[in-house]
């Protein structure tokens, strides 16, 4: 038992963590070496590529940045034809209304105009009429006024000359007549 507990002893003596001298001077080679190609190797690549990424990241942001401004300046542009266009429509529109109101004015005017003429020529052939009426109604009365007159005198009244002077006086003592009584 007293072997064991040396040999467990010695055993005890050699301390777990730290590896017998040969070893440590070895793996610290093999450290040196596998650093000195990351270093010489890796790094510079690694360097690269994240120098890489952070350029297109920060192109990008810029990229975005400008894309953000410009799409505002659109948007900007957009809203003032916007706003224009609004406007023109309603001057549009006013123009329209005005345009409208004239015309309905001008169309009230021509209507008015055309019921004038046509009650002027309605006037016109009223008269017209009048006189023809009268005209023609002078010749019949005329007509059998001479007829009764030929029947009363006894003798004709066949001249034509003398027919219408009798006729025109008849008439125009009736016109007189008829003046007198108003």
């Amino acid at each position: 038992m007293i072997a064991n507990l040396v040999r467990i002893a010695a055993e005890e003596e050699q301390n777990p963590l730290i590896p017998p001298g040969p070893e440590l001077l070895v793996g610290t080679i093999a450290f040196a070496i596998v650093f000195f190609f990351f270093w010489k190797k890796l790094l510079p690549n690694i360097n690269k590529v994240l120098e890489e990424r952070r350029a297109a990241i920060e192109g990008g942001i810029e990229e975005a940045e400008t894309m953000k401004v410009e799409a505002q300046s659109v948007l900007e542009q957009y809203k003032a034809q916007l706003a224009e266009a609004r406007h023109e429509a309603a001057r549009l529109r006013q123009e329209a209304q005005e345009q409208g109101a004239a015309l309905i004015a001008e169309m009230r005017a021509e209507g008015q105009r055309q019921r004038e003429e046509i009650v002027a020529a309605g006037h016109s052939q009223i008269e017209a009429d009048r006189k023809a009426a009268a005209s023609a109604l002078r010749q019949d009365v005329g007509k059998l006024a001479t007829d009764l007159a030929g029947k009363l005198v006894g003798e004709s009244l066949e001249d034509h000359a003398r027919q219408s002077r009798v006729i025109d006086r008849f008439l125009d003592e009736l016109e007189e007549k008829a003046e007198a009584g108003r």
